[in-house]
C-alpha cells in the first residue's frame, strides 16, 4: 500500500509494506553489505547522506521514518527533483535499517567506481594503498578516511577484505568512501601491473623492516596492509621490495591496522610536501 503525503512543499510517497521493491533492495543491501542488483550502496544517517550529496553521488531513493519526517524539509531540497523519496512507518524502517540507533533516514546511492588503470595513472604524488585481508569494517573505514586526509593516490581492495559497501565501513569512513578512488582487484594482477610501472612495493610489518622514519615513501609506491591478526600472506611478503615498521613500545605487540595505515600515510604525506 502506498500513498502520497505533503512535507514542507515536497512530496513523500508513503510505503506501508515490507515487500515494496525499494524497501527490499535497501534491506538486502544493508544485510549483505554489497551493492544492489542495479549497483547501489545502502547508507544510513543524516550527516552521511549530506556527505553523499556534497560528494556528487547519484541517488536512486531516500527513505525517511515517520519520526524523522520533520528532517525531510532540510534534506529534500539538496536531492533535486528526480530522486524517489519514501516515508516508512517507524517499525518498518527499524526492520529495514540495521543500525542500533537509527536516525530515521537512509538511502540507496551509486558510489563512484574506478578501475585499477585509472588509479595507477592518477597524477597524485601520494602512495597507492593496497588492502590485503583487512576484515574489520571499522579498520577499513578508518583507513579510507586517512587515505583521503593524507592524499593517497587510491585504495586497492584485495581478496579477503571486508566489502567497502558494508554500512559500518561507510559510516566509519565519515564520507571518505564516497570520494577516495577505490578499486576491487585481484592482488596478483595488481602487482603485475604495478611492476610494469616500476612501482616499489612496501609492506607494513609489526616487528621487522626499516623503521618508518627511514623509509622512502616518495614516487611510485604501493603500501600493502594485511590482515589484523595474520598480517600479509607469505607469498605476498616474498614479492615486496621492502618491509617497514612503526617503532613502538615493546609492551605493545602490534598496532591496530587502521592506526598503522594512518601513521604510514601521514609519513608519506610529510615526505611529499
Amino acid at each position: 500500500m502506498t500513498q502520497s503525503t505533503d512535507t514542507e512543499g515536497s512530496r513523500l510517497r508513503r510505503i506501508e509494506g515490507r515487500h515494496n521493491a525499494l524497501v527490499k533492495d535497501l534491506r538486502q543491501a544493508f544485510s549483505r553489505g554489497e551493492l544492489t542488483a542495479t549497483g547501489e550502496c545502502a547508507i544510513e544517517g543524516f550527516r552521511l547522506i549530506e556527505e553523499a550529496v556534497r560528494s556528487g553521488l547519484k541517488f536512486r531513493a531516500v527513505f525517511f521514518s515517520d519520526s524523522a519526517q520533520s528532517r525531510a524539509a532540510r534534506l529534500l531540497p539538496q536531492l533535486g527533483g528526480h530522486v524517489e523519496t519514501l516515508l516508512l512507518p517507524d517499525k518498518l524502517f527499524g526492520a529495514t535499517v540495521p543500525s542500533e540507533t537509527p536516525q530515521g533516514v537512509a538511502a540507496l546511492a551509486h558510489l563512484k567506481k574506478f578501475s585499477l588503470a585509472e588509479i595507477l595513472e592518477h597524477p597524485s604524488p601520494g602512495p597507492i594503498l593496497v588492502i590485503a585481508g583487512v576484515q574489520d569494517p571499522g579498520n577499513l573505514g578508518t583507513i579510507l578516511r586517512s587515505a583521503e586526509a593524507f592524499g593517497a593516490k587510491g585504495v586497492l581492495l584485495g581478496e579477503g577484505t571486508v566489502s567497502v559497501y558494508n554500512s559500518k565501513v561507510v559510516r566509519a569512513s565519515a564520507g571518505s568512501a564516497f570520494r577516495v578512488m577505490l578499486a576491487k582487484v585481484e592482488l596478483a594482477d595488481a602487482i603485475s601491473q604495478m611492476r610494469a610501472r616500476s612501482s616499489r612495493l612496501v609492506a607494513a610489518s609489526s616487528h621487522k623492516g626499516s623503521p618508518l622514519p627511514q623509509a622512502d615513501l616518495r614516487g611510485e609506491v604501493a603500501v600493502f596492509v594485511g590482515n589484523e591478526g595474520a598480517g600479509l600472506d607469505k607469498k605476498l611478503l616474498a614479492q615486496m621490495d621492502e618491509l617497514i615498521m612503526i617503532p613502538h613500545s615493546p609492551k605493545v605487540e602490534s598496532l591496530n591496522a587502521g592506526v598503522a595505515a594512518s601513521i604510514i600515510l601521514y609519513e608519506a604525506a610529510r615526505q611529499t610536501t
